[in-house]
């Protein structure tokens, strides 16, 4: 198999990692991470996550060569910056700081090549079920770990007789009306938010979706996860954005058709 290419943007944004959890693909980062230069580096929140690692210690080396991989990066002139995530909230003490050159702020706004603003913002905190109802959260978490353990079981026996991946919690949320809803309310919340801002877009995480459209008058951007998509946002050096999905056979890159009505534009 050909090594991949590295690629250069003027920025990476990566969101929901979710270090310290067994569903972390680290090693699908960090190998993404050596196959992807940026001038700038965005953690979009829930990099590390802290309610997992209250509740019980998870830490293999794999999450430390993550940590160390960005640290590096800073260190040769990277600029990093980390928004953090409800997940990775014990970081909100710290606006305003430096860690080894990572910059860690509420939000941020990214000037884009061609102008454009976008707010950046985790997202948890236009989520009703985070602010109003933390119990619900916290149960809801519970839920998506047991989720993904028996997806990994399915996964083994998929593989054993040759099939390939499959994802019984994204066929869930996609099959389920109200997480449907959920997931365009959340967009529209979003993007409100931006307005506010006087931004021309927003780009964020939370809901581990990745999506890239200009519905709502603004473009709205969500980087995904690292826990079952693997997904990472580019801007380009033309100012377009792409979503990176990151396999184990070497990236599959997608833009979607918004991609090109841009470039027209």
């Amino acid at each position: 198999m050909t090594e991949p290419a590295t690629r250069r943007f003027r920025a990476l944004f990566v969101s929901d990692v979710h270090l310290g959890t067994r569903g972390c693909q680290a090693d699908k980062l960090l190998d993404f991470l050596r196959h992807h230069e940026a001038d700038t580096l965005y953690l979009v929140g829930d990099i590390v996550d802290g309610w997992a690692l209250r509740s019980s210690w998870y830490w293999p080396q794999a999450h430390n060569d993550v940590v160390q991989k960005i640290l590096r990066q800073a260190r040769k002139g990277v600029r990093v910056i980390y928004i953090p995530g409800n997940h990775d909230e014990f970081l909100r003490d710290y606006y305003g700081t430096h860690f080894g050159g990572i910059e860690v702020v509420e939000n941020a706004i990214h000037q884009g090549a061609d102008g454009r603003r976008y707010l950046v913002v985790h997202g948890d905190l236009f989520d009703l079920v985070v602010t109003q109802a933390r119990w619900l959260a916290l149960l809801g978490d519970k839920a998506y770990e047991f989720a993904l353990t028996a997806n990994r079981i399915f996964n083994g026996l998929r593989r054993v007789f040759g099939a390939p991946y499959w994802s019984l919690s994204k066929w869930a949320k996609l099959k389920v009306k109200n997480a449907v809803n959920y997931i365009g309310a959340f967009e529209k919340a979003l993007a409100t938010e931006a307005k506010h801002y006087q931004a021309d877009g927003v780009i964020c995480g939370h809901i581990h979706t990745a999506a890239l459209h200009d519905e709502f008058g603004l473009r709205y951007v969500n980087c995904g996860d690292w826990v079952e998509s693997c997904t990472a946002v580019g801007e380009r050096e033309d100012g377009g954005f792409e979503i990176i999905t990151w396999t184990r056979t070497g990236p599959d890159r997608k833009p979607l058709q918004i991609e090109a009505r841009s470039q027209a534009a």
